[in-house]
């Protein structure tokens, strides 16, 4: 399947960050999630030279890391997909450049990517949000309201909201098990028990 990308040859982006959000973005739109394939920033050797190779999330093939035991897998999310761009920086000019290698997929695209792992990730304001929300005691279905209501691309699923309430409420009461902290907030507040 072949998708012709907008890319401009001449546009030059300030940062690596600039490269990769803007990557992040358009392949959002086509329906396909970018991820850093390989990378080297921090060259000091002579003859090397920066780069960022970005390709799609189920690019190469499934690597098998025990080889002397039965593979049990029978399937598996990569599809070796051939997208790839490459990002390195402008000689000359401070600045980096996109170059598309390869544009073509082997595969069907993504139709939605609601429940999605890498799309679906909560940023730092919404664990914020979450957080605070946990502390004044809403219920899950109304802090996934919210949140929808703040971001309406936002692909988050319940699942990612009672997972971030559970880090919050671990993260309070530190490494005390919940009969420990129970005890703590008991005396804390001069409960009698």
């Amino acid at each position: 399947m072949k998708i012709k990308y907008v890319l401009s040859l001449l546009q030059v982006f300030v940062t690596r960050d600039d490269v990769l959000h803007w990557v992040h973005s358009i392949v959002y739109d086509i329906r396909f999630v970018g991820v850093i394939m390989r990378s080297n920033t921090y060259t000091e050797k002579r003859g090397k030279t920066s780069y960022v190779l970005i390709g799609y999330e189920r690019s190469g093939k499934y690597r098998t890391y025990k080889t002397n035991l039965v593979q049990t897998v029978t399937g598996s999310r990569k599809y070796e997909c051939p997208f790839k761009l490459r990002a390195k920086p402008v000689l000359g000019v401070e600045g980096w450049m996109v170059k598309l290698i390869y544009e073509s997929h082997n595969h069907a695209l993504a139709k939605s990517f609601v429940g999605h792992p890498y799309v679906g990730r909560l940023t730092k304001d919404e664990k914020i949000i979450i957080g605070d929300m946990t502390k004044a005691i809403v219920k899950p279905k109304n802090i996934l309201l919210i949140l929808k209501e703040h971001n309406v691309t936002s692909c988050t699923t319940m699942k990612q909201v009672y997972n971030a309430r559970y880090t919050y409420r671990s993260s309070i009461r530190d490494n005390n098990s919940e009969m420990q902290q129970l005890l703590k907030l008991l005396e804390r507040n001069q409960y009698i028990y």
